[in-house]
């Protein structure tokens, strides 16, 4: 019964909207790891509608020519980036002893963005319900561990808005996470990090339907709707401003969401999470993300990666 008060009670204040999404996500760390779960299957199922609506109402605030032009100029550097992680994943899953699905899993997650890709390429690569545990489990305690520190990362080095929201985009694994960081950091890296990251997030598709050529698979690909309807509310912000007014409270509940969002994620996260993930998957999920986190900082901070 305490449980179900303390949770009821943090979901309520994280939703308040005078919560940020760090200070969501530490309240649901803390109350997952100190506490058992009373909605553990509810808080995942919600967790996820409610991330892709939260997305969808951010689409509200963000220019259509946006969108475009970070998917349009981000395009080889998108494809090199997905292509590096994917190959030094397996060969780093292999020298782990890490077993090739769940390997390939938290490859493609680091990849693209974390769960929704995992969610998408599981069911091609006939993952068990512990194999899919162990990669999702994976990709949000690396998460939970970006959206705390990227922030003062960013402020310590004197990252611009723009390189901060680019690099948070290409190395922070959840558009959840990313969109807390960012937010956090200012409004124009909010802005970068929502489109690019959502442009990355394309590549699930051709990253599915190669993967099930590849396996000769026959399950349904899901293709990632709340995307569509994100650039639809582009559309309809960069090309009907007479609703102007109901676009900003469509934002402003967006970012509400999110930040319980983040709450319900952290409070998943148990110590039995952790353990049932293992040393060895982790350990090929850390370095891979050290590997892609400090390469794509060091080619932004040189300006080899721009907008």
């Amino acid at each position: 019964m305490i449980p179900r008060i303390i949770f009821i009670l943090c979901l309520l204040i994280s939703a308040s909207g005078f919560v940020s999404p760090p200070v969501a996500l530490a309240i649901g760390l803390v109350f997952g790891l100190a506490l058992p779960h009373p909605y553990g299957k509810e808080a995942k199922k919600s967790s996820k509608f409610l991330l892709q609506a939260s997305v969808v109402g951010l689409g509200f605030g963000m220019n259509l020519r946006q969108v475009i032009h970070a998917g349009r100029s981000g395009f080889v550097y998108t494809m090199l980036g997905i292509s590096f992680a994917l190959l030094a994943g397996m060969a780093l899953g292999k020298l782990f002893n890490v077993h090739r699905v769940p390997a390939f899993l938290i490859s493609t997650g680091t990849a693209i963005c974390g769960g929704s890709a995992i969610a998408a390429v599981g069911p091609i690569t006939e993952a068990s319900d512990e194999e899919m545990a162990v990669a999702l489990g994976t990709v949000f305690v690396l998460n939970s561990v970006a959206l705390l520190i990227f922030p003062s990362i960013g402020a310590g080095l004197g990252l611009s808005q723009s390189q901060f929201g680019l690099w948070a985009a290409l190395a922070i694994h959840d558009t959840s996470s990313v969109v807390g960081a960012a937010a956090k950091y200012g409004t124009e890296a909010l802005a970068i990090a929502t489109t690019v990251k959502l442009a990355r997030a394309l590549w699930i598709v051709p990253v599915s339907v190669g993967t099930a050529m590849v396996r000769g698979a026959k399950a349904k690909i899901q293709w990632p709707w709340f995307i569509g309807l994100f650039c639809l509310a582009a559309v309809c912000e960069t090309y009907l401003p007479a609703g102007a007014q109901e676009y900003a409270i469509a934002v402003k509940a967006a970012k509400i969401g999110l930040t319980a969002t983040l709450f319900l994620i952290g409070s998943g996260i148990s110590i039995a999470t952790i353990k049932r993930v293992g040393h060895r998957p982790l350990m090929q999920g850390i370095i891979l993300w050290l590997l892609v986190l400090t390469s794509s900082l060091w080619l932004i901070r040189v300006g080899w990666i721009r907008l």
